[in-house]
């Protein structure tokens, strides 16, 4: 009976015993650390990860008595080693792993962590694409790449480069990393050039292949995406290819200031080899904390616990500890326990039984670390995202700024930017004083034309027209113009040299397509074209332009005048000069005629006041052919008969223009502008090849039949004087520079209305190529300088600028060097008529004066001054006697001669 009740009993304290064992807490939690022992981030990682042990189990606010032992285990940098240590260490019975630091290693184990739902907790492993759609087990205590690159990019924005070098080991890491850099870049409009990458064991032969491949490329900026590498080997290769010069720049993501941080004071040396180049580093607050542990980390190298100097990942492998110790105290306080069982997939190992509920409680991480503050977002990742940005000079790191996904480039720490309620604006992005490779402080330009990479092909269209803007040269096949004189110039200002070769485009008989040569620049046949290429919209969408260097749009020319009459009409036949002339012609024949008859006609003879009145009115009359008086001598009519045909001239030639002008001025235009011009029905003239014909086609709708093609200044010419009735053109639209070169030698058309477009002629280069700003830079400088208007003078303002020209619609006047040899002829006749009038008057005076001083000769002779002043006398008396006068007497002093003898 007794052994009846005996055996209930039993069971009963048997089942009692079972269940207070189930509900008491582990006096020990196993958690998993996979990493590499031997490597820059895993000798600091153990160092940390066991101290945050440690620190774990002497804090009685944690675990609450149960002990956290880390078992730890060698990847030795291997996927393989990495997932068979994964298997052993779960089989360990471990309630979460740590680890590991490899990208590429982290993309296995967190396979394995999946299928038996164990969480994978990873303190440097950055790749983004660990995400926790596809591993929604694996958690990131570290930051992603994907903020590391946004800093990137926001770096090469700020110093404004465009094209960049990427350089990065080819594993998961280095490919997902530039990717993601890739993205970044795209969205601010620059782009990755060219991808370097390089094997995961790489050697000096390897990236010395590489770099050399590199220097026959134009960009210069190099972003390098590697593992940490104490021996900085692609910065030693770089520098003995001597690519550590101030025509580079090197960007190196935070696995440099990972290496640069372990390095003890002693090896500081080591830090010429990377002099210049600017890294990221992951911020970590300066704190009494994290100031409290460095003090600790020191002295446990004193003590030879550690032989290796701090970096930002002995910060996180500390947290990472943290972070699973707070999930699994909440978890024990919770669940009370942890079970472990045979997994269904793997029967050999038994799992954690509570994974998928720890991982909630990770997920649920808020807590104050040696980092900063420890969060996890929706990706599983860290909230946050902050970087150092650092620079190497004089053998020191120098930190020049802080980028945070909230605020970009800042000289101030993003935790001070957080308390300031900081609002980001792009006008806020400041960085230090920058040191770059050479030493230069000067911001390289970042792209050059290297000395292994084939000239520039350039094509410049063959004009058969207006050749004075581009063209070659038929005798020395040289090609010349004013667009490749503005090229040599801004050539000369881009401050490295441009090795290129001037390809023709065009056949030299009528103008090229300009269309098609811009799709030879985009389709890679050319590198660029340099000509009076117009910047229109359908050519920058596949083509980078530079700033204009000529100002153009679309006018219209047409046979046009001043329908404005003037009160002034009357003068305009003649110049200025030429009115001078004539006034002074009629005073001359006026005093020649009076001269000349003043002896031998009546009508000029009289008082004083009569002969100037009638000389005058003389003179003034022979203009309207009224002459009253009436030429006597034989001299002033040879006189007359000249001066009356020069006048005949002059009438005509004056009333023949002043007809023509009065002509024009009642023509008034019948096209005024575009307007018009579309309204009417009349042929339109535009220039073949010019991009003319597709806008009034395509754009106005003006109709094919129109619309006529002309292929020089002298067609030009022909179909505006033919006009629209007789097979031409009732006016032309061609561009503005086309249009004043054309009028510089034209003064029957002008240009009618405003220009309808505005655009400007610039050189084409291929898209997103450097050369574009800094040939557009070099373009600004020659209009600062006033080059630019100089070399436009030189071609086309050798007399009048063509502008002035081609726009006046002033009359032609008539200048005296259109009658110069008719006035040289009436000087010449009119002066041999007055001079033998002088000598044959001399002549009877002398005689005359040889009777008058006959009766007097014996008489004593006066001084000879006075004898001169008689003689003057005498003569102007003998001047204004009448000849019939003198005749008569010199007639009876003859005839008394007779009588005597």
């Amino acid at each position: 009976m007794k052994f009846r009740m005996c055996i209930p009993l039993f069971f009963f304290k048997l089942i009692l015993l079972g269940s207070s064992v189930s509900c008491r807490r582990p006096g020990v939690v196993n958690v998993g650390a996979i990493f590499s022992f031997n490597s820059v981030i895993g000798r600091v990682a153990k160092a940390a990860m066991e101290a945050a042990a440690s620190d774990i189990n002497a804090d009685q606010n944690i675990l609450n008595g149960t002990r956290l032992q880390l078992i730890m285990e060698d990847t030795n940098c291997s996927a393989f080693i990495g997932s068979t240590e994964a298997f052993e260490v779960i089989g360990r019975e471990v309630v979460a792993i740590i680890g590991p630091q490899s990208s590429t290693v982290a993309h296995m184990i967190s396979q394995i962590a999946n299928g038996l739902q164990v969480p994978l907790v990873s303190y440097a492993a950055s790749d983004p694409t660990l995400s926790a759609l596809q591993f929604p087990y694996f958690f990131r205590t570290t930051q992603s790449d994907l903020y590391q690159m946004k800093a990137m990019a926001d770096l090469i924005e700020y110093f404004g480069w465009k094209d960049i070098i990427a350089v990065f080991v080819d594993d998961e890491y280095g490919r997902n990393g530039i990717s993601f850099l890739q993205d970044e870049l795209s969205k601010k409009m620059l782009k990755i050039s060219f991808k370097l990458q390089l094997p995961t064991q790489y050697d000096l032969i390897s990236i010395s292949d590489m770099l050399n491949k590199s220097r026959m490329l134009g960009p210069r900026v190099y972003v390098v995406h590697l593992n940490p590498d104490l021996r900085l080997r692609l910065f030693k290769v770089a520098q003995n290819l001597h690519m550590m010069t101030s025509d580079y720049v090197w960007f190196a993501t935070d696995w440099l200031s990972t290496t640069l941080d372990t390095f003890p004071p002693e090896n500081q040396g080591s830090l010429k080899v990377v002099e210049g180049v600017i890294g990221l580093r992951q911020h970590i607050p300066q704190t009494t904390r994290t100031k409290a542990f460095v003090s600790r980390w020191r002295k446990m190298q004193q003590k030879d616990i550690v032989n290796s100097e701090l970096n930002v990942y002995g910060f996180y492998a500390y947290d990472s500890v943290w972070v699973v110790a707070h999930a699994i105290d909440k978890y024990l306080k919770e669940h009370n326990n942890v079970t472990f069982s045979s997994s269904d997939k793997i029967r050999e190992i038994k799992v954690f039984d509570g994974g998928k509920h720890l991982a909630e409680k990770l997920l649920d991480t808020n807590f104050t670390g040696l980092t900063g503050q420890v969060q996890f977002n929706s990706d599983q990742n860290l909230v946050g995202g902050d970087y150092d940005v650092i620079n190497i000079a004089r053998l020191k790191i120098h930190g020049v700024g802080y980028w945070s996904n909230y605020s970009g480039l800042s000289l101030l720490p993003p935790e001070s930017l957080k308390r300031k309620q900081f609002s980001y604006s792009t006008l806020d992005q400041k960085l230090g004083n920058i040191t770059w490779p050479g030493g230069t402080t000067k911001k390289p330009r970042g792209w050059v034309v290297s000395d292994y990479e084939r000239p520039l092909r350039i094509g410049v269209p063959y004009r058969a027209s207006f050749v004075e803007f581009v063209t070659e040269s038929n005798s020395s096949h040289k090609i010349r113009g004013y667009c490749i004189d503005v090229f040599d110039e801004a050539r000369k200002l881009v401050p490295y040299d441009i090795p290129y070769r001037l390809e023709i485009f065009g056949d030299g008989h009528s103008n090229p397509n300009y269309d098609d040569l811009i799709k030879k620049v985009a389709n890679d046949v050319f590198d660029a074209a340099v000509g009076d290429i117009a910047i229109v919209r359908d050519r920058i969408m596949i083509v980078d332009f530079t700033q204009p260097y000529a100002a153009t749009g679309l006018v219209i020319v047409a046979p046009v005048s001043n329908t404005k009459s003037s009160a002034w009409v009357y003068i305009k036949p003649f110049t200025g000069e030429m009115w001078g002339v004539i006034a002074a012609s009629f005073v001359i024949i006026a005093v020649v005629i009076w001269i000349l008859e003043h002896r031998v006609n009546d009508d000029f003879r009289g008082s004083p006041r009569r002969q100037i009145i009638t000389m005058f009115l003389f003179s003034f009359s022979t203009l309207f052919k009224k002459i009253q008086e009436k030429t006597v001598s034989t001299l002033g009519r040879i006189v007359m008969v000249i001066w009356l045909f020069l006048l005949l001239v002059i009438t005509s030639s004056y009333t023949a223009s002043l007809t023509s002008i009065l002509t024009l001025e009642q023509l008034a235009p019948s096209i005024t502008g575009i307007d018009s011009l579309i309204a009417s029905d009349s042929p339109i003239g535009y220039q073949v090849g010019s991009f003319a014909h597709r806008y009034l086609a395509e754009s106005l709708y003006i109709p094919e039949s129109r619309l006529v093609s002309l292929g020089s200044p002298e067609e030009y010419d022909r179909a505006l004087r033919l006009g629209p009735t007789n097979g031409g053109v009732a006016a032309i639209v061609d561009e503005l520079p086309y249009v004043e070169l054309f009028l510089s030698g034209q003064t029957d058309f002008a240009i009618v209305g405003q220009p309808f477009t505005k655009s400007g002629w610039g050189f084409a280069f291929q898209r997103d190529s450097p050369l574009a700003f800094d040939m557009s830079t070099a373009i600004l400088n020659l209009v600062e300088t006033g080059k630019l208007q100089e070399i436009h003078e030189r071609w086309f303002c050798k007399a009048d600028c063509a502008a002035e020209r081609g726009r006046s619609s002033k009359p032609k006047e008539l200048h005296m060097s259109s009658f110069w040899a008719l006035y040289l002829l009436c000087g010449i006749l009119t002066l041999t008529a007055f001079l033998v009038f002088l000598l044959r008057i001399f002549r009877q005076y002398v005689r005359y004066n040889r009777r008058q001083t006959e009766p007097s000769s014996s008489s004593s002779s006066a001084s000879s001054s006075a004898t001169c002043s008689k003689f003057f006398h005498n003569f102007v008396d003998f001047i204004d006697k009448k000849e019939e006068a003198i005749k008569n007497m010199f007639s009876q002093h003859t005839n008394a001669q007779a009588q005597v003898n």
